[in-house]
This record gives C-alpha cells, sequence and structure tokens, in this order.
C-alpha cells in the first residue's frame, strides 16, 4: 500500500488531456515530455498534477532540486526579492545578491587559489563562456571534450557534446577547434590510463590546446564515474603542457555527490568551475568560477548578458548554499547514496538486466544490458521500465548514449520513506521487464 503515491485517474487524467490539446496545437512537437501529466504543484520530492495525481519525482527538474519543489526557504527569498526590484542588469546598477553570491560560491570551490565568479542563465552558457575565458587567456584555440559528454546546445556546446541523435541531427556545420578523446571507466575501458597522452599528441599538438573541458562524473552521459588515476592524469598533463582544466559541475555539482564540487571526490583544483542546475534551485541560473588571474586577464565587459545573475535568481541561490549548509544536505547525499548503492546491487543480483551499478554520493545510476557478457545496450527494455514507473506513480530519469541508464537525480531532501517507496516502484518495473524479456 503505498503512502505517498496516489494514481486516482487513468494517465493523462482529464484535465491534462486539455491542456495537451491546447499544447498540441501551439507548442512545437520537438519539445517532448518525459510525463504526459501537468504538474499543479510540488513539495520537496512529491509532484501533484492537475488532476490530483501524486507521484515521487527522481527526476528533480533534470537535476535542478537538489532542496526540493518549493522549499519555502526559496520561495520566502523569492517573494522578498521580487518586492525590491526584478531587474536592473548587474553592468546599469549593481546589486548585492549577486556580490555576495559570487563571495560564497568562491569559498566554496575547491583549492588555495583565490577565485572569481561570473554569473549566466543556463548551464551552456556557463560552458560557452568558460571556453572563452580559456581562449583568452592562454591565447590558444583547441578544446579537449570527451566520448559520452553533454555540454549543451549552442552551437560551441553542441559540438563539444557527444551525442548525434537527437543533439546534433541536422544542425551542423559545427564549431571548429573541438577535440574528443576517450573517458575510461571502469565498465567501459576504452583507453589504458597510461597511454592517454600519447594518444592526445597524436590528435593535436598539446601547444594548440586552451582546455580540456570534462565532467568529472558525466551526467547524460549515463553517470558515468572515471577509472581509478584517470583525473588526475588529465590534471598532471595539463600542468605539464600549461593547459587549463576545466571542469563541468552542470549536473554534479551543488552537492550531488556528498561534496559541494565531484570534483572535490579526487582532491583536484581545476581552473574554472562551470556551475548551473541546482545552484538556484529550477531559476535560470549558471556560474564560472575562475581562478582570479584567469579570468580577471580578459577586457573589461568581453563576458556578460542582459539576464545574467539576475538578482531574483541570485537570492534564490544564496539561500539553496544556506539550505545545504543548516540541512546538512552534504552528508544527507552521502547516507542516500548509501541506501541507493545497497539497494541497486540487490536488485542487480537479482535482475540479469542490470549490467553495472556506479556513482558517488546521491548520484547513482543502474546501466542495463541485454547480455552481461557483450554488454550489449538494452535500450528498448530500459524505456519501459522508465514507462512502467510513470504509470506506477515515480518520475525516473533516463541517460546514456544507449538510452540504457537510469540515473538518480531526486531531491536530497526527500524522506526515507519517500525514498523506499519510490525504490519499490523501480524494482518492480525492472523485475517486470527483466521477466518479460523473450
Amino acid at each position: 500500500m503505498n503512502k505517498f503515491i496516489s494514481i486516482k485517474t487513468s494517465m493523462p487524467g482529464p484535465k491534462s488531456k486539455k491542456i495537451d490539446e491546447k499544447r498540441s496545437k501551439y507548442v512545437p512537437s520537438i519539445l517532448g515530455s518525459l510525463s504526459p501529466c501537468y504538474i499543479d504543484s510540488g513539495k520537496g520530492a512529491l509532484i501533484k498534477d492537475v488532476d490530483g495525481n501524486t507521484f515521487i519525482d527522481f527526476t528533480g527538474g533534470w537535476g535542478c532540486l537538489i532542496v526540493g519543489h518549493a522549499h519555502p526557504r526559496i520561495v520566502n527569498a523569492v517573494k522578498d526579492q521580487a518586492e525590491k526590484y526584478l531587474h536592473t542588469d548587474f553592468t546599469a546598477v549593481p546589486y548585492e545578491p549577486f556580490v555576495q553570491l559570487a563571495s560564497r560560491l568562491s569559498i566554496f570551490a575547491p583549492g588555495k587559489s583565490e577565485k572569481k565568479v561570473a554569473f549566466f542563465n543556463c548551464g551552456a552558457e556557463a560552458v560557452e563562456n568558460a571556453v572563452k575565458i580559456a581562449r583568452g587567456y592562454t591565447k590558444r584555440k583547441a578544446v579537449v571534450v570527451f566520448e559520452g559528454a553533454f555540454h549543451g546546445r549552442t552551437l560551441l556546446t553542441m559540438t563539444m557534446t557527444h551525442q548525434a541523435i537527437p543533439y546534433k541531427c541536422n544542425f551542423g556545420p559545427f564549431a571548429p577547434g573541438i577535440y574528443r578523446v576517450p573517458y575510461p571507466t571502469d565498465y567501459h575501458p576504452s583507453i589504458k590510463i597510461e597511454d592517454f597522452e600519447s594518444k592526445l599528441l597524436s590528435y593535436i599538438d598539446p601547444k594548440e590546446i586552451a582546455a580540456f573541458v570534462i565532467e568529472p562524473i558525466q551526467g547524460e552521459g549515463g553517470f558515468r564515474v572515471p577509472s581509478d588515476g584517470f583525473l588526475e592524469e588529465l590534471k598532471r598533463i595539463s600542468e605539464k603542457y600549461n593547459i587549463l582544466f576545466v571542469a563541468d559541475e552542470i549536473q554534479s555539482g551543488m552537492g550531488r555527490t556528498g561534496k559541494m564540487f565531484a570534483i572535490e571526490n579526487w582532491g583536484i583544483e581545476p581552473d574554472i568551475i562551470c556551475a548551473g542546475k541546482s545552484i538556484a534551485a529550477g531559476l535560470p541560473l549558471s556560474a564560472v568560477i575562475a581562478k582570479k588571474e584567469i579570468i580577471d586577464s580578459l577586457p573589461n565587459n568581453s563576458i556578460g548578458g542582459t539576464y545574467v545573475g539576475n538578482p531574483v535568481a541570485c537570492r534564490a541561490g544564496i539561500e539553496v548554499l544556506n539550505i545545504i549548509q543548516d540541512e546538512k544536505l552534504l552528508e544527507r547525499a552521502k547516507y542516500l547514496g548509501e541506501k541507493i548503492r545497497k539497494r541497486f546491487l540487490k536488485m542487480r543480483d537479482k535482475h540479469e538486466i542490470i549490467g553495472d551499478v556506479r556513482g558517488i554520493g546521491a548520484m547513482m545510476a543502474m546501466e542495463f544490458v541485454k547480455n552481461r557478457e557483450t554488454r550489449a545496450p538494452a535500450s528498448e527494455e530500459t524505456s519501459r521500465i522508465v514507462k512502467e514507473c510513470l504509470s506506477h506513480g515515480l518520475l525516473v530519469a533516463g541517460a546514456g548514449i544507449n538510452h540504457n541508464v537510469i540515473r538518480m537525480l531526486l531531491p536530497l531532501v526527500i524522506t526515507d520513506e519517500q525514498l523506499d517507496e519510490g525504490l519499490d516502484v523501480l524494482e518492480n518495473a525492472v523485475a517486470k521487464v527483466n521477466g518479460g524479456r523473450s
């Protein structure tokens, strides 16, 4: 008997269907949705749709809601700021929330180097501006990215992103100067770490490389954790050839792994960090956190934008950091991650379709395979698991180049009871799909 999930209608229900009729007329079909049901309200890890159905949300707005839906402290901060002023553009009339959030993030950033922070609207903007800063500082043009990466959907970040369909389909020509190299993991060991430097040198003269841009744990790529020693080797190479180390922490940062930034799990200080998603509880905000000497080397007004660092989003961002500290969400991420890992490993013991369990902290995932020996991706089966979960009141996120991964993007404020109920739904879906395979 479910305590939190409550499905009262068919899905979608009549009210959602009515909204969807208008959507089909006015909203382009290229903007698809995981859920056919339209949200009415959210609280913590729960969503209620317009027909009164209640779901447990393991997607967190694609990773934007570590503090959950409608956290009262975020709501109050947004209300307070909206009553004062909504916008000036910081380069026209500056405001304190921008400065305050920048100072807090610079202190949270790993390493002893002095940092400064610039704000943008989304993850892709942060990555794009990190590349601009790296090129401006080094006076080099080439950027090295990695297999399985996702960095955004603008022309440059789309080029940097690995997956062709749907992100690059018919959208070329692409941006020049981008080179893609292997990203080794224990489950998919694409290259020996000791061979990586020579492989890199076969692609490009390192004196032409401005930056390595890497997700310490890949997000859309399937929560892939690099093999032991790989990030350390990459840092060594970056220092050897004066290449900037840029950590794309859009999805892995803001406490999801039990550290404020995932790169801290390897004791590495990047030259530049890109942050976003959960940084402002779902409001449009992202950040580039860079070493002072790097970002201050650029000309005045060479980066920016009309809406970047919006005061309402900055107030939300400040409160997100307060909540992480006050509610001990870094510790909570580790605790939740251990619970999820144990449950996933037990599921793997019972269900042959689960090939790999991986992740750090609450950033956990399962990879589904047709055969554990060949590790052929079970893409269709994964899609069926996601749909089965949805029909029973659980929202889960898929991932991976082959669409055969389910990843946990749940709010860190989820209760133990809500987590257990959601995992029960997930396991039942996995069991059903696994048992139905020919």
